[in-house]
């Protein structure tokens, strides 16, 4: 028995108790999957409502609910039609017989009208309101006239009012129909919805008025769960609207409900201005609205039952789901849950975006793996495969038909072919033909020499020739898995940037506003984009400032006080009339800033030099300073140094790497053209932010920093672009500090003095001699020497740049302001 017990407690112990929990969750998420498709989907829901439409009514005799509901649902959903002429009938049969004629009346003479007027009139949907307008109307009074017999104006009055006001709820009830019968996962309720559906569902609590039990009415409670329910989740504003509307509908199906209007709009207030309590915060603003208009109505009579049906809404309200509240305030906008919903579609939309950017940026980088060449084999038995191909198609062309052949390539093959491999190198160098020893001694050796002799020497050239194809080949493909590997980089740089998660600054912001405020200064808003080092990014709005400059002077100055960081004005819309407001951007400004000087001349005067220079200001924070020299002079010249910068700016300016782009641009001047035509480059890019340099020479002359009366050479020795199919640099790494002079040129100014034995020492001296620090002042200074020394004559094309980097001042002196606030982090 005692070992039973302890089976028992053992397998006890062994139940899975998170898969049970996992079961019971999934069984009631499956219950309400299955209930909303009931109501929604199947319709059953329409049942419900139609039966509370069907018997409301309006000053206890008016009933204008039934058929504008009857419409809407046959316009929108005439599948089903059925349920809604069901509800309808049976609701109106709880109220009289009169009432459930005049329905089906309305709603059979609606049928027959508007099939005739659907074969007239093309658009009839617009007309269905006025339509309803006629039925209703002429119901009212076939009933009036000849069932119940009442003959009189006054009876006449009332069904045009009723024929009125079923005319306004068709067009109301259009709007919030579709929101009971269809499930959206992203829809957004606009306020005219909003209210809609506010006036259907106080429509229904009319369909209540008379249900009552221990002297407590059942519309009284829901009017209230309802109006704590929109408090809750979308505010005062809200709240207090559903009051109004629920209680003014209430009012007009009973005049005995009018105080009850007061008390659900004061509760609708107080509960939205309390809903920072969450519920309970809610409940006490209906108590509070209880008391006093209790107290204000019929005194202590009508108190008690008053509290205990706002007590029996309260406790429906809270045991209401939160998941329910939440869903509800989801489709309203301005509500904490709208936003993040609205910001989980816009990060969805943004992930997906970054996904498809990050796809292809794979898919480059596999092209680039399939389009990445083998290297091409420079191995000695690689090269004897290659030789051995060739001497066989040589010998299948002379030796196969020779009636010597087995005695030149079985008995003296080691000959032969010793032979023919001295030949083919021989033909390789184009000496064959002047090596007449080796031909005279292969004349006696081979009975054919001449014809081997002339067939090694044609295909040569073909060989020669699919030597020179596959290595063009080879270069084509390696070009284009390079230029897909950074595009793929490219692209991969650009999917993460999207990923960042944009940072809330509400703090900052507040800051940053009282801040202002304090000073004297006046703003609408602050928004915080950014406050990363070096990338702030912030906009404002200020009153009309009439082209004063306050955000010049006064804001940014503020700014780069409060941030420790130089912020100056990146945009500024200003208002088109007086009453308006101007919308301003800061952002920060670079530590340091380029000033550039340009001096150069063409050989012998002529008006096109073949030498060409760029200054490109780069996205990322960088300054770019280019030289380029092509061969030659003229106009060939120029084009070769010009297309060679044009595409080192295009690549530099997509954030490829700048070795990635320099072997770009160097294979592509390898491959476009079969004419020895080269290019030099000397490019300097600086960083903005600290000065330091990267100095990137191929095939150019020496660059020189002149720092105060200290000359610093910078060089590099490389060959020009295009000479070599692969292309190897130096990257030389300098630190430039504010006032220095980066002096860049080419070889007609660094080589053009003449009579000059060491241009270094020349160059060096000349450039610390010169008593100005103006770029273009220093440009012109050097180019004047260079062809003074030249005894007046352009030798030669040249071109100087000269860039002085400074600390970027403001124009404006910070305005201090650590008394207001502490500066933002």
């Amino acid at each position: 028995m005692e070992r039973v017990e302890r089976g028992t407690l053992r397998r006890i112990s062994e139940v899975p108790i998170h898969d049970t929990q996992a079961t019971v969750s999934r069984w009631i998420r499956h219950v309400k999957l299955r209930l909303g498709h009931l109501f929604v989907h199947q319709g059953f829901l329409l049942l419900l409502v139609g039966f509370l439409l069907g018997r409301a009514l309006i000053l206890a005799k008016l009933t204008p609910f039934a058929l504008p509901f009857f419409v809407s649902v046959y316009m929108l959903r005439r599948d089903k039609a059925a349920f809604a002429l069901i509800a309808l009938m049976a609701g109106a049969l709880t109220l009289s017989f009169d009432v459930l004629l005049f329905v089906g009346v309305s709603i059979f003479g609606f049928l027959f009208i508007y099939g005739w007027v659907r074969r007239v009139i093309s658009e009839s949907l617009k007309i269905i309101p006025f339509v309803v307008f006629a039925v209703s109307l002429a119901a009212k009074w076939l009933i009036s006239y000849y069932w119940v017999g009442e003959r009189t104006v006054y009876g006449t009055a009332m069904a045009v009012v009723e024929a009125g006001l079923s005319l306004v709820l068709t067009l109301i009830f259009m709007q919030s129909i579709p929101l009971l019968t269809v499930r959206k996962h992203k829809y957004v309720l606009r306020a005219e919805e909003i209210i809609s559906l506010i006036i259907l569902l106080a429509s229904m609590l009319t369909g209540m008025i008379g249900w009552s039990a221990y002297g407590l009415s059942l519309e009284h409670v829901m009017s209230r769960y309802l109006v704590l329910l929109f408090a809750f989740v979308a505010g005062a504003a809200t709240g207090s609207t559903v009051g109004v509307v629920t209680g003014l509908i209430l009012s007009l199906a009973n005049v005995g409900n009018l105080l009850e209007m007061s008390l659900l709009a004061f509760a609708g207030l107080l509960g939205g201005l309390l809903k920072e309590g969450r519920k309970l915060g809610v409940a006490f603003g209906l108590i509070v609205a209880t008391l006093l208009m209790g107290l204000y109505g019929n005194g202590k009579a009508e108190l008690v039952p008053t509290l205990l049906e706002s007590g029996i809404a309260i406790v429906l309200f809270l045991f209401t789901a939160h998941s329910l509240t939440e869903k509800i305030a989801k489709y309203i906008p301005g509500t904490a849950e709208y936003i993040n919903e609205q910001q989980q579609y816009v990060r969805k939309i943004r992930d997906v975006t970054a996904q498809h950017v990050s796809q292809f940026s794979n898919v480059f980088q596999a092209l680039a793996e399939s389009f990445s060449p083998e290297p091409l084999s420079d191995d000695s038995e690689h090269q004897e495969r290659e030789e051995d191909y060739f001497l066989g198609d040589i010998t299948g062309q002379t030796c196969q038909t020779c009636f010597k052949k087995a005695q030149c390539w079985v008995t003296n093959f080691s000959t032969t072919y010793a032979y023919m491999k001295r030949m083919m190198h021989e033909a390789e160098e184009k000496t064959l033909a002047h090596n007449h020893q080796l031909l005279r001694e292969w004349e006696r050796h081979c009975v054919k020499a001449g014809k081997v002799v002339d067939a090694m020497e044609k295909e040569m050239v073909i060989y020669q020739a699919n030597r020179k194809l596959k290595q063009q080949i080879y270069e084509s493909r390696k070009l284009v898995a390079e230029q897909l590997l950074g595009i793929s980089q490219v692209m991969d740089d650009f999917a993460k940037e999207m990923q960042k998660e944009q940072e809330n600054h509400y703090l900052q912001e507040e800051q940053i506003y009282h801040a202002l405020q304090e000073f004297g200064i006046e703003i609408g808003h602050v928004d915080i984009y950014s406050l990363e080092k070096g990338n702030i990014d912030i906009e404002m709005s200020i009153p009309y400032c009439d082209g004063r400059g306050e955000c010049e002077k006064l804001i940014a100055p503020m700014l780069s006080d409060i941030l420790g960081e130089t912020i100056v004005v990146k945009r500024e819309e200003c208002a088109a009339y007086p009453n308006g407001y101007c919308r301003v951007a800061f952002g920060s400004t670079k530590a340091f800033v380029v000033e550039t000087g340009v001096a150069f001349a063409a050989k012998g005067g002529e008006l096109i030099s073949g030498d060409s220079y760029a200054t490109i200001e780069l996205g990322t924070g960088k300054y770019a300073v280019a030289v380029s020299d092509g061969m030659g002079n003229g106009e060939r010249a120029h084009y070769e140094s010009r297309e060679t910068l044009r595409l080192l700016q295009k690549i530099l300016q997509t954030g490829m790497d700048e070795s990635i782009a320099i072997k770009s641009i160097n294979s592509i001047l390898a491959l476009r053209t079969t004419e020895d035509m080269y290019a030099t480059l000397d490019l300097a890019i600086i960083d903005l932010q600290n000065a330091a340099t990267k100095f990137l020479k191929i095939g150019s002359m020496p660059s020189f920093i002149k720092r105060g009366n200290k000359v610093i050479k910078v060089e590099a020795s490389n060959l020009p672009m295009g000479i070599l199919k692969e292309v190897e640099f130096d990257v030389v790494s300098e630190q430039l500090k504010s006032g220095d002079l980066l002096i860049m040129m080419s070889d007609g100014v660094f080589e053009g003095p003449m009579n000059v034995e060491n241009h270094d020492v020349w160059m060096k001296r000349k450039i610390q001699e010169l008593k100005t620090n103006d770029p273009q002042e220093v440009a012109d200074l050097i180019i004047e020497e260079v062809i003074r020394q030249c005894g007046g004559e352009i030798e030669d094309d040249m071109t100087v740049v000269v860039a002085k980097v400074r600390h970027n001042t403001p124009k404006w002196a910070t305005i201090p302001a650590y008394m207001y606030m502490k500066k933002a982090q």
